[in-house]
């Protein structure tokens, strides 16, 4: 579990190095509001088409040989994400880059591998403090060294997933169990479909869509938020959103075990997504200073118990032989959602109001949490209800 757990680390801490600079670099290309939001729709994008495809091929194929491939060529694309000399470029390499990084599919069925049903919430936590450590280090890290030029964290993220690649050779094991019987699965690219008429975890998997979608569009807008409405540099944006993997990190690294053995996935879920509800619509609201940190730890909060919640639910539900294309469905679905969250950002902010992204997440999630009471009651049912 350790290992898997540092590559997750490594993996995001690459991913959020370029999160508080995407924005500013993509400007430095001439590109608009909306341009600057579709560049990460065709990142997550490309993770709708690739994370159930990886999920599927890890099944058949073992999850140590595609997970190196595909670290291996996330720092390739990272560095020439950084050589760009057009903005067609950003777009080429950084929708390249997420096919690579669509890859946390198979870490997640390899914890799956690795945990048994009654372990599988504190195993899908530690991924989500792994997401939650790389997004503490990444975004804070990515914007003090933007001083140094916005190219920089880029090439650093290039070499730390260059480093993953050479621990995984050396350290990364082979979860899957061989000549199991869904190895020898064919490859179905309408593995989608099939995930979301699944009768337990088909809601479920709808509310990663919307919990996603919100998040995304607050995600990519706020960087526009707090650039134009406030004047904030990309260190001071790193900060803030270090906020959010920290509470993430405490919450999903050990809490989560706790609070899921007392009460349950499915009674987490409703005032976890009330929680993130309140945090997003307050949030265009909020003054500079302390009070914007806490804001961000109370949307932290939320994410922090519904991320791991949601995929616990989704693995328990399912059998040993469907992990890899399950979970790789959700990961895709949570693509599709990180691709269509910033476009409504983007539309929102540059034809609405600055504020109005943070209302309509709000509102959605508000709208989550009454899904989330039915959702969490047919993935909990005993399999065969």
């Amino acid at each position: 579990m350790l290992v898997i757990f540092l590559t997750v680390v490594l993996d995001l801490v690459g991913f959020g190095l370029v999160i508080p600079l995407l924005t500013f670099y993509a400007e430095s290309f001439s590109a608009s509001p909306q341009q600057v939001t579709a560049l990460m729709t065709v990142y997550s994008l490309a993770q709708f088409v690739a994370a159930p495809l990886w999920g599927q091929a890890s099944d058949r194929w073992g999850r140590r040989p595609l997970l190196l491939a595909s670290i291996l060529m996330t720092a390739v694309m990272l560095a020439a994400f950084a050589s760009a000399t057009s903005l067609w470029m950003l777009f080429l390499f950084r929708g390249l880059h997420g096919i690579m990084t669509a890859n946390i599919a198979i870490a997640q069925a390899c914890m799956a591998d690795l945990t048994t049903m009654e372990t599988r919430a504190r195993g899908m936590g530690l991924i989500g403090a792994g997401f939650g450590i790389g997004f503490t280090i990444g975004p804070w890290l990515g914007g003090e060294l933007a001083v140094f030029g916005l190219a920089v964290p880029i090439w650093v993220a290039a070499g730390l997933s260059l480093l993953n690649f050479i621990l995984g050779v050396f350290f990364l094991p082979e979860t899957r169990v061989p000549g199991a019987r869904h190895t020898h699965r064919p490859i179905d690219p309408l593995a989608l479909g099939r995930a979301l008429r699944h009768p337990r975890v088909g809601a479920s998997i709808v509310l990663t869509f919307v919990f996603i979608f919100a998040f995304a569009a607050m995600e990519s807008t706020f960087t526009l938020f707090a650039e134009h409405a406030h004047g904030l540099r990309p260190e001071q944006i790193g900060r803030l959103f270090g906020i959010v993997g920290v509470v993430g990190a405490l919450i999903q690294g050990g809490l989560i075990h706790r609070l899921v053995k007392r009460y349950g996935e499915a009674a987490l879920l409703p005032p976890a997504f009330l929680t993130m509800a309140v945090g997003l619509t307050a949030l265009p609201l909020t003054p500079l200073g302390p009070p914007l940190y806490a804001e961000f730890a109370l949307i932290a909060s939320g994410q922090g118990v519904v991320s791991p919640a949601l995929q616990s639910l989704i693995s328990r539900g399912v059998s040993a032989d469907e992990q890899g294309e399950i979970l790789g469905s959700n990961q895709s679905m949570g693509a599709l959602a990180r691709a269509a969250g910033p476009l409504l950002g983007g539309w929102c902010f540059q034809h609405v109001s600055h504020g109005a992204t943070f209302y309509v997440a709000g509102a959605l999630l508000a709208v989550a949490a009454a899904g989330s009471v039915v959702a969490g009651r047919r993935a909990a049912a005993p399999r065969g209800a």
